[in-house]
């Protein structure tokens, strides 16, 4: 290299700004995290899965309870073979977007499972459930609109209302009044989307779908729910926190994903709004991806048609979250809401310090949970949340409460 080539570098290295410099107070305090030969949360392998509450990890055998496999349904044997003959059918992917080579039999049949499941007139499907949120969201409300929605709403809803570039107005978690009040500052005229979830993945808390609902038909607004974390579970049929409340007519649309209790991976929406299909045409985080591999849609369509008759199940999953909750409560656990309201049960903690050393603590003892911390988490606690399944045995819940006790009497919290 010749001295001005040298120079020239020189000068590009000293001016180059690094784009993840801003990252650096997050790397440090990773850093810190890890240096006494701690667990790491999010680097957690499953060498090996023995059925939806049971995993080799780390070497050991270990219960599962932060899987959000509300309904048992990965191992379900029809959901397998469904999923086997469309793999030697159909190959194993597509290749393409749905708007060209990627619809096959099965995204069909699965949109055709969805509209038999929640009685509505069109189903749309999605890569993933945050394909859904980002692409509905965005889609159907653009600039000039307005978006009300719940501060603690999912980041894929937040990413969403970015992507429309819609007036964002939030309001104070489950807080009916704050809503109502800040619908009524809309702009006449203007465009309203409110969008809510059935339950809030973070401290497993119900909204008050009921009031909210009226509230929002009452100033004009469109509703848009997100039953990711209730569907499958709660309603009489499965439908969600807005089956449970007797709005589910009153939605006009329900965004839903399968990854948690279809146990498969995908997102979607349902709607009986009329003029629902053109959103095939111009929603973009669906028509620029390539479609979901047709084993996937097989088994999630036969995991769909068998939770509308999965009412023993949902009973059962009813018994253990009530069962966890109190035991919890009894052993001296703060926890996320005073009753049992969905399958995910918040246990709150001191700090991040000591939520990192309960969590490694119940690891060691063989139990999984989810450690979540700020910013995911509301007002900056840190919890271990807790997934409930239908498969798991009233055994298993016992066996789980021990560990609780073992593990926070040795670490202090109890």
């Amino acid at each position: 290299m010749n001295d001005a080539s040298t120079v020239s570098a020189t000068k590009s290295a000293v001016s180059e700004r690094d784009l993840l410099s801003k990252f650096d107070a997050l790397i440090e305090e990773r850093a810190n995290f890890l240096s006494d030969g701690r667990a790491d949360p999010i680097n957690l392998v499953m060498e090996q899965v023995l059925s939806p509450t049971r995993a080799i990890c780390n070497g050991r055998e270990t219960l599962l309870l932060g899987t959000y496999n509300y309904m048992g349904m990965t191992f379900d044997p029809d959901v397998i073979e469904a999923g086997k003959q469309a793999m030697e059918d159909f190959g194993a992917g597509t290749t393409g977007s749905r708007l060209l080579n990627g619809t096959f039999r099965d995204h069909r049949d699965v949109e055709t499972a969805l509209r038999e499941f929640y009685a509505m007139d069109h189903a749309m499907v999605f890569s993933t459930g945050y394909q859904a949120n980002l692409g509905i969201i965005s889609t159907l409300a653009g600039k000039g609109d307005y978006i009300i929605l719940d501060i603690d709403s999912h980041a894929s809803i937040w990413d969403g209302c970015a992507m429309g570039n819609a007036e964002v107005v939030p309001f104070k978690h489950n807080d009916i009044e704050a809503m109502e009040k800040r619908l009524k500052r809309v702009p006449e005229g203007a465009g309203k989307l409110v969008v809510l979830e059935g339950v809030y993945s973070m401290m497993g808390d119900v909204a008050p779908l009921k009031e909210m609902v009226r509230i929002a038909k009452e100033n004009d607004a469109m509703v848009l729910v997100d039953e990711a974390h209730s569907m499958g579970f709660i309603g009489q049929h499965g439908r969600g926190v807005a089956e449970e409340q007797g709005v589910i007519d009153d939605v006009d649309f329900i965004i839903g994903t399968f990854s948690k209790s279809v146990g498969t991976v995908g997102g979607f929406c349902v709607s009986n709004h009329p003029k629902f299909e053109v959103l095939r045409l111009v929603c973009r985080p669906y028509v620029f991806t390539a479609a979901l591999p047709p084993s996937v849609m097989a088994s999630s369509a036969t995991s769909i048609r068998k939770l509308m008759h999965g009412g023993n199940k949902r009973a059962h999953l009813w018994e253990n979250s009530r069962t966890l909750h109190q035991g919890l409560r009894d052993l001296g656990f703060t926890l996320g809401t005073d009753t049992a309201q969905s399958a995910i049960i918040a246990v709150i903690m001191p700090d991040l310090e000591k939520g990192a050393m309960m969590w490694e603590a119940l690891l060691k003892e063989g139990l999984y949970v989810n450690l979540a911390r700020p910013p995911a988490t509301p007002a900056g606690m840190t919890l271990l949340r807790c997934s409930l399944c239908a498969e798991h045995s009233a055994e298993q819940v016992t066996t789980i409460l021990g560990m609780f006790e073992r593990a926070g009497k040795a670490i202090g919290i109890i």
